[in-house]
């Protein structure tokens, strides 16, 4: 049975790229530096890390979709940020780009993280893009990391 080893968070020359929502740019800037400090704590070169900028949660997937398919990447962390409104928008939005991406993962052989918030409030999304002890990024790299070495030791076998 394999334990989670905190070793297995350092990031050993991988290439990751990170696919960021423009839409609600406040939250999802702040997921992103989250994301850029915990791959440079980690050990990350900043030569190994890209970033792909699209207008909201639902083009996500198809950016993610090209960057599997140029097979240049350890893996790819999905960065976004869906706040409800008062129409049914919200749940079309945040539904299909999980699903969307959700697939994708399950048919990669790279691990996909989906780091798409989805929150009643602005307050709420604020509080999940704040600081290091809490900022959803700098989560969602660690598991990108981890992801990565899990995915290794099972190829290996």
């Amino acid at each position: 049975m394999s334990v989670f080893n905190p070793k297995d968070t350092y990031n050993n020359n991988f290439k990751i790229a990170i696919v960021v929502a423009n839409f609600n740019s406040l939250i999802t800037e702040q997921l992103r530096f989250g994301a850029m400090d915990a791959f440079y704590h980690s050990g990350g070169n900043e030569n190994n890390i890209e970033f792909h900028y699209v207008p909201g949660a639902l083009e996500i997937a198809g950016t993610v979709k090209q960057l599997i398919d140029s097979f240049k990447y350890d893996a790819i962390l999905t960065l976004g940020a869906v706040i409800k409104g008062g129409t049914p928008h919200f749940d079309f939005v945040a539904g299909e780009s999980a699903d969307k991406i959700a697939l994708l993962s399950v048919q990669s052989n790279i691990p996909i993280l989906f780091g798409v918030l989805t929150t009643d409030t602005l307050e709420q999304a604020l509080e999940r893009a704040g600081t290091k002890a809490l900022n959803k990024g700098w989560e969602l790299m660690e598991a990108t990391l981890l992801t990565i070495h899990t995915y290794s030791k099972i190829s290996i076998k």
